[in-house]
């Protein structure tokens, strides 16, 4: 009995070559094969997928495969790229900081050559406020200066030159470029005259012996009546305190110094009148006090032999 079913056939689809071979009814059945094709077909090589599409998409901008890279359209692309200018604040900075950083360099390199230029050495050295002593011997103190540039002199180098000589109480320095060293002297104040042998000493009010003279009257300054070793008592410790206190033109009235104890000074004037001074205390108002008594006219009438500033507040004369 023949087979009722109707072949049916797909546009385009190909009998393979086993069924054209065979001839029609061999079996008495005609059947026929459909072919199942792949709803995607596959793409041609040369064509990116939609994954790599896609994949590209998702990548960040800018970035591209070393192939990419190398592409005309990439190159001419990383030509374009847009620079931000620098902010204005910041090249301000930048350039105060360069600026500094150039003036610091030229000012250290001034610095240090005038500190190590020989043009600057000490040539000649100049001294004032000496009475005790000459200039001359000053500058023989700081001889060794001679040729040392300015900038490196200093005060203390100076006070430890003069050290030697004991009338120096201390040194201040000028410099006056480009070679001249000027020297203000401070030297120690004599206060009065200590007897040794035959001679004078002159002596400050801490005791340092000053000079030594012969002649007594050629030195304005009270004779205090104690041996040169005795500059460390107490006795002499409290007469020296007065007479530094007082005036230089009434220092030179005064013929001698002396003291029963530190409480009881006591000076003599040239004209053998007496001061009667007291203890140490209130030596300024004291030192007031007696100026303006010798001050006073003198009235004929009633002499005056004795000066008290004991009490520097009620001073009296009898």
């Amino acid at each position: 009995m023949a087979s009722t079913r109707k072949p049916t056939y797909r546009a385009g689809a190909e009998p393979r070559p086993a069924d054209a071979a065979r001839p029609a009814g061999a079996d008495g059945v005609i059947s026929a094969q459909r072919s199942i094709e792949p709803d995607v077909k596959q793409a041609p090589a040369s064509r990116p997928s939609a994954a790599a599409s896609t994949q590209r998409a998702k990548s960040p901008q800018g970035a591209t495969s070393p192939r990419d890279a190398t592409s005309p359209q990439n190159a001419k692309a990383s030509d374009n790229v847009i620079v931000f200018p620098e902010p204005k604040g910041r090249r301000k900075r930048r350039l105060v900081v360069w600026t500094l950083s150039i003036i610091t360099a030229v000012v250290a390199a001034l610095i240090a050559g005038a500190v190590f230029s020989p043009v600057l050495a000490v040539k000649t050295i100049t001294v004032d406020g000496t009475t005790l002593l000459t200039p001359e011997a000053v500058q023989k103190a700081l001889s060794g200066l001679e040729g040392k540039p300015l900038p490196q002199v200093s005060e203390q180098e100076i006070n430890e030159l003069l050290k030697p000589l004991v009338q120096v109480r201390s040194a201040t320095m000028e410099a006056r470029p480009p070679s001249e060293l000027l020297v203000h002297v401070n030297e120690r104040v004599p206060v009065a005259l200590l007897k040794q042998g035959d001679s004078y000493v002159m002596v400050d009010v801490d005791g340092v012996q000053l000079g030594v003279t012969k002649d007594q009257s050629a030195v304005a300054l009270p004779l205090i009546d104690a041996g040169a070793g005795a500059t460390n008592t107490e006795l002499f410790k409290a007469i020296a305190a007065v007479l530094d206190t007082l005036p230089a033109d009434v220092l030179a009235r005064m013929s001698t110094a002396s003291a029963a104890s530190a409480d009881a000074v006591e000076l003599k004037l040239l004209d053998g009148k007496t001061v009667v001074w007291g203890n140490a205390e209130d030596r300024e108002l004291k030192a007031k006090a007696l100026e303006a008594l010798l001050k006073m006219p003198v009235d004929p009438k009633v002499p005056v032999s004795v000066y008290d500033v004991s009490v520097p507040r009620h001073p009296f004369t009898k």
